[in-house]
Parts: structure tokens; sequence; C-alpha cells
């Protein structure tokens, strides 16, 4: 029998570490050659490592969310024949646990020795916090209790790590408790759930878009009573041909007009080099809730598009990345973002910009709310539209301008299909 080490693969394009995000298999399994051993997040795309050969597990050199080098052992399997490690005389047996579940322990443990000052609990403090279900008290409080036929677990306790003193039992018996008679008690339970893989990869970008990009954010309502009427008389007449028609297609094609009389909004700002890359083309991020995470599949040329293909590209996009279909080409490489929460959205709200782009347009929730036409108050369905905007490079003005155009259009939509 021999030792097989293998390694993190280079996935190309510079790339000299990756983030372990999943593991296919355990210690002690046998696998097959090309059975999947472990998944690796790079910034570019999520690689899947499979086994060159069949063996068992006998050691898993990381744990979930840690960082791994190009070239590093990831796998060791014990396999037939010499394998690729020789085992040196007198090697204990790897063991069964990650190095760096390991490692991680012992920074918690440092961390809580260092910020935990020593306490000195009594024996039934100590044996209260082993079972939180047993509540802290006396003898002659459980006496008390067992007399008067009341569940401790029921009475708050006031005293020390939460003992139940003679005065906590007298303020239930008499009603003037905090907790009445039949509440349930407070659930104390915390979990905690490492943050990695694609999450962790959305929080660094919302992190960098944040603390990089200086917001500001301009909020219109919008009465879009014509244009819903449009879309319903479109649907009806074309449900059997053709794509159903949201309200995103109608905002990719305002989109694309009011980008270009201010292409500054379409563009990338590199604040390191201080250029502002502007584009000709407009690749349109959609923001799309997935079950890993939030995703911007990016439909390009925006500006070649009619109103179907549009609807046709939000459909085909939203769900490959839904799915877990999306390429990493098809996800990169958007000029301006649409965030919208659809039906669940709210009144109002401030999304956050696409770093690296300048400019992001959110889509709020409608409601049938009073207008007033100049007469009387008519029920017109409205909606806000909320807009984020680079103060580096965009100026109030030039977002206001924006803005009023967007609004302009949907409150007209006959004006959509008029060629500027």
């Amino acid at each position: 029998m021999g030792l097989l080490s293998i390694r993190v693969p280079d996935v190309g394009e510079g790339v000299a570490e990756a983030e372990l995000v999943e593991w296919h298999v355990e210690i002690g399994q046998e696998v097959h050659p090309d059975d999947l051993l472990a998944a690796v997040m790079t910034d570019k795309a999520t690689v899947e490592i499979p086994s060159p050969a069949g063996g068992k597990v006998v050691r898993l050199a990381a744990a979930v969310g840690a960082t791994v080098a190009v070239g590093s052992e990831l796998v060791r399997l014990e396999v037939e024949g010499e394998g690729n490690l020789a085992e040196e005389p007198g090697s204990p047996e790897p063991q069964p646990q990650l190095q760096a579940e390991a490692s991680i322990a012992s920074v918690e443990e440092d961390k809580a020795r260092s910020v935990t000052p020593p306490v000195a609990h009594t024996q039934a403090e100590q044996e209260g916090a082993r079972h939180p279900q047993k509540p802290l008290a006396s003898p002659a409080v459980r006496l008390r209790a067992l007399e008067a036929g009341i569940d401790l677990r029921l009475v708050p306790g006031s005293g020390p790590a939460g003992r139940i003193t003679h005065g906590d039992l007298d303020a239930f018996i008499s009603g003037k408790s905090r907790v009445a008679l039949g509440r349930k008690r407070p659930n104390t339970e915390i979990t905690e759930t490492k943050i990695v893989g694609l999450r962790r990869k959305i929080a660094e970008r919302v992190s960098l878009a944040y603390s990089d990009i200086p917001h500001f954010s301009i909020i219109e309502e919008v009465d879009v009573t014509a244009l819903e009427e449009l879309r319903a008389k479109l649907n009806g007449e074309h449900a059997d041909n053709r794509p159903k028609l949201t309200l995103l297609p109608f905002m990719m094609l305002v989109l694309v007009d009011a980008v270009s009389r201010q292409p500054v909004l379409n563009a990338h700002y590199d604040a390191e080099a201080g250029v502002l890359r502007q584009f000709g083309g407009v690749h349109i991020g959609i923001a799309t809730q997935t079950q890993a995470g939030l995703m911007v599949p990016v439909i390009r040329h925006a500006e070649t598009l009619n109103l179907w293909e549009c609807a046709e590209g939000v459909a085909r996009m939203s769900n490959a990345a839904r799915e877990g279909k999306a390429t990493r080409e098809e996800l990169t490489g958007s000029s301006i973002t649409i965030s919208s929460l659809g039906p669940l959205g709210a009144l109002a709200t401030t999304p956050i910009i696409n770093h690296p782009e300048v400019a992001i347009v959110g889509v709020n929730r409608m409601a049938i709310r009073p207008h007033w036409d100049g007469a009387r108050f008519v029920p017109r369905k409205m909606m806000n539209i909320s807009c984020s905007f680079d103060h580096r490079v965009i100026d109030g003005w030039d977002a206001a301008v924006f803005v009023e155009r967007l609004k302009t259009l949907l409150e007209t939509p006959a004006l959509i299909f008029v060629d500027p």
C-alpha cells in the first residue's frame, strides 16, 4: 500500500489561491477514479476536483471556508502500489480530523481566554450552565415551589447567573413577575454559521462597494398605470407565442434610452488609475436572488434588443442563475445594473452600486395610491424608483436629469418605442 497526495490544481489566469467551499468525501471513505473529492472557488469560477485514482481517504488537509494555495496538498489517499509519498518509518497514522478545524478551535480557545475574565461559580451555577433546562435555586426555594405547585422553569431569576430567589418566587406567586403563568421561556439559542463560498464572495463585493464608493440616492414616484395597461394588453395578445412580459424588459429599454443621453452613467470607475471607462454597448446586470445568494447575470448589448428579446433574455439568464448553470462570462461584465424585488419590494430602497459600476436602478413595489389630477383624487398604480450613484464621478444634477428621463418614459410608455 502507498500514499497518494492530491494537490490543489492550477486553475490558470494567474490564480495563486482558492477557497475550499465543499467536501464530497470524508475520512475513511473509499473513492474510485473520477469521483469528486472537493470544490474550490476562485474569483473567477468554482472548480470541482476529481480523484485521479481509487483508494481510501486518510487525510483532508483543510476545512470548508479555508484558503488553500495552488499546489498545496488537499487530500491524501491510501492506494494500491507505491503512490507518490514515502511513508516515514514510525510515522503516526493520519488523524481523522481536519488540521484547519483544529487550528480554528485553538484560535477560538485563545480568544475566549483573552476576553473572558475569571469568575468563581458555585457548584449549582456550574450545574445550571451545563444543564440550562434546570433552573438555579437554593433547596429552600425549590421546596417552596414544590409545595406551591410551581414549575421553576417559568420563574425568571434576578440573582447571579439567573439564580431564582425567594423574592422572585414571591413576585411570581403574586402575579407581578415579568413572566406570566404559561408563557414560554425565552429562546436563548445562538447558532453560528461560517460564511463561505459564494456568500462570502457576495459579502466581500458588497463591503468593497459600500466602503469605496460614496453613494447618494434619488427616489422618485412614478405613475405606471398606462405602462401596466400596455403590459397586460401585450401579454394577452401574445400569450401563446411570446415570453411573458414583466416590468423588467420595459425598464431595460428605458435604461438604454436614458444612458444614450448620459453615457457617463454607463461606465466603470477605476479609482486606483483615476480612469472612468465608458461603454458604447449597454450591458445590463439583472440582480437575481438564488438559493446560493445574490447573483447578477448580464444581458449584453441591450441597445440591440427589442422588447420581446429583452423579456426572453431576462427569463433565460435569471433561470440559468437560479439553477446554477450560468457561466462565468454570463455573470460578469455588466455596465449598469437593475435591482428589483418584485412584489416583495418595499416602498423605497437605497440599492448598493455593483462595483465598479457608477449607477444602479432599483425597482420598488407597485401599489394603488390616490393621485390628484387637478380636480379630484383618482386611483392610480404608482411605483417608486430608487437610483444610487457614485458621487466621485456623478453630480447631483446629472443624476436628477437621468431619473427624470426614466420617470418620463415610464409614465408615457409610447415614448419608449420612439427611436431617439
